[in-house]
């Protein structure tokens, strides 16, 4: 439990609440500090992996709580934003309704429910599904886009309009963009648990290919 790559994940969660306490403070001070916290909060998570590869210290307890780990700050994260308003900045379309807005947010969280039941499902039938090139390249967009967000407010304030509107047309987008991502690896979660809940028939010895 105490190996190199759990201390880190553990680090991860504890640094959520953390993260949460500096966010909902006044003032530019703790939203940088935020911000700095969900960051290094983010890289841990390839730190992890990393130091278990390099030790070669996997273990069960790892395995079981990376998941849960990235869950929890990616779904703290995402509604502090919400709670805060900062979803509702993105205004970037005239007429555009609240619900809408909060379409990339609510996809993330459902995929991540998702992709839970899934693989405790997977898990029940001994089958593993590798991280594949996609869902990192989502993840990295991810927390790119919330970490983008989270300062968002700090860049209409001391950003000029133009460059301000720029910023969160690029964050709000990217937030889009793992939305997305996300309909797809969680698309390819739900097919392979649809191959073992239906699997399909073993050939006979003597058939031919």
């Amino acid at each position: 439990m105490f190996r190199l790559p759990n201390i880190i994940t553990i680090l991860r969660i504890v640094l959520v609440p953390v993260f949460a306490i500096a966010f909902a403070l006044p003032g530019t001070t703790a939203r940088l500090i935020a911000f700095t916290v969900f960051v290094i909060a983010g890289l841990s998570d390839a730190l992890d992996g990393l130091a278990a590869r390099k030790l070669n210290a996997g273990s069960d307890f790892g395995r079981m709580l990376d998941p849960i780990a990235d869950k929890i700050l990616v779904a703290v994260a995402l509604m502090m934003l919400v709670a805060d308003g900062t979803v509702d900045q993105f205004n970037l379309v005239p007429g555009l309704k609240s619900l809408l807005k909060l379409v990339p947010a609510l996809i993330i969280l459902s995929r991540e429910i998702l992709v839970s039941g899934l693989r405790e499902f997977l898990a029940g039938a001994d089958v593993s599904v590798p991280v594949t090139a996609i869902a990192k390249f989502k993840t990295a967009i991810q927390m790119v886009a919330i970490g983008a967000m989270i300062l968002q407010p700090l860049a209409v304030k001391h950003l000029e309009m133009p460059f301000a509107l720029s910023y969160s047309a690029v964050a709000y987008g990217g937030l889009w963009v793992a939305a997305g991502l996300t309909v797809w690896t969680g698309y390819v979660y739900f097919r392979a648990g649809l191959a073992h809940l239906h699997p399909k028939p073993a050939r006979d010895a003597g058939e031919t290919a």
